[in-house]
């Protein structure tokens, strides 16, 4: 059942990954568009609403992703002061803690959109449903919730912690 569930989740975060690689590549465009036309008196009308609606896409798309691959900071001054036990117990309670900060983010963000939604609240410009990002940023963040209690579950199984050490020497710094 949990290589299923692993499954699952992987597939969720490569959906949410296009996604916010989909909206990357529309804000290039349109970032490129808009300073080609300043160039030539004639700005691309809307560019700013379409950026900044944008930028939720492509910032919660990529976060479970981030989490997946463990490419968030981490602090590991006393990593190897510490027993492994205590360290994967930290490991464990840092994803733990993540998911309910992504769930809180998640569940302000509905309340938000409900209000958005409700209000009939748009973009300045092009009037773009505020709501629309606002539910797509609660989506991304279920899938990042997902993506922790996940890690969370595997480490409490006994699947191996991922060190920063071994993370370093895979990148190949020089």
């Amino acid at each position: 059942m949990m290589k299923g569930l692993q499954r699952w989740t992987d597939r969720l975060i490569s959906l949410s990954t296009f996604i916010g690689t989909a909206g990357l590549l529309v804000v290039v465009g349109v970032i490129l568009v808009d300073v080609i036309g300043r160039n030539f008196g004639r700005p691309l009308y809307g560019a700013q609403d379409m950026v900044t609606m944008t930028m939720v896409l492509i910032i919660f798309g990529g976060m479970a992703l981030c989490d997946r691959m463990d490419g968030h900071i981490v602090v590991d001054i006393f990593e190897g002061a510490f027993p492994e036990g205590l360290n994967r117990a930290i490991d464990i309670g840092s994803a733990l803690l993540g998911a309910v900060i992504f769930a809180l983010i998640a569940w302000a963000v509905w309340n938000s959109a409900q209000l958005s939604q409700m209000l009939n609240l748009s973009t300045n410009l092009l009037r773009l449903p505020l709501a629309w990002f606002q539910y797509a940023l609660v989506v991304f963040s279920g899938v990042t919730v997902l993506t922790l209690l996940m890690r969370a579950a595997l480490l409490l199984s006994g699947a191996p912690r991922k060190s920063p050490e071994k993370n370093l020497e895979s990148e190949h710094y020089v």
